[in-house]
């Protein structure tokens, strides 16, 4: 009953991925290569988090 209210752990994550990515995209393309590398490592690692989570929904 209560868990209706609850967000869902997965869609979140995957909302983080997306917008680490884009950053990373949107770095790159200004020239910013460190914090182009910086990002992408930041989106690995909510990557590795997501990744197990998205395997035992399904």
């Amino acid at each position: 009953m209560f868990g209706l209210f609850k967000r869902d752990p997965v869609k979140r994550l995957r909302e983080q991925y997306s917008a680490k990515l884009e950053a990373a995209m949107q770095a790159q393309r200004n020239g910013d290569i460190r914090g182009y590398a910086t990002l992408t490592e930041e989106a690995q690692a909510l990557w590795k988090e997501l990744e197990p989570l998205e395997q035992a929904k399904r």
